[in-house]
């Protein structure tokens, strides 16, 4: 049994809006690994722990607050990134242009938010809010995903 897929004129371009994500996903975590480095903490640990920063020289405690910042960023990507690329997919069926546009934006947003997350005047983590435009267009493929489905079946 073979299955034909037909897809809009312009899917290609949801395509490489997708695969553009796997890139951002591997840069994050090559950058995650300089900062676990500079950290200096050991694998398997996740995160520098609270005792580790406490016990840490001022610029070691900068160095263990950027990888956790790093860290962070990176797993707050791959906790989106699957929804995200379902979404994408789906939303591209009906509206290519639209959804490659928002999962470009999305991918750019995200590079953003790993940068300002890791920027060493940031405290609290607020560097991350440069790249807060990633939930809108989360939202709004979401959205569009839904609307797709939903005139799939009406």
């Amino acid at each position: 049994m073979s299955l034909i897929l037909t897809v809009p004129q312009g899917y290609g371009y949801v395509v490489l809006s997708a695969a553009a994500t796997f890139w951002v996903a591997n840069w994050q975590g090559i950058r995650t690994t300089h900062f676990r480095q500079d950290a200096g903490v050991p694998y398997p640990h996740p995160y520098a722990s609270a005792s580790q920063m406490a016990s840490a020289t001022p610029d070691q405690k900068q160095k263990m607050y950027l990888f956790n910042c790093s860290q962070r960023a990176h797993a707050n990507f791959l906790e989106n990134q699957p929804s995200l690329l379902a979404a994408l997919l789906i939303a591209g069926l009906r509206y290519p242009v639209a959804a490659s546009a928002l999962g470009l934006g999305w991918t750019l947003s995200r590079i953003l938010y790993a940068v300002g997350y890791t920027r060493p005047s940031s405290t609290e983590g607020k560097g991350r809010l440069w790249g807060g435009a990633f939930w809108l267009c989360q939202w709004a493929l979401f959205g569009l995903a839904t609307f797709v489905g939903y005139k799939m079946v009406v």
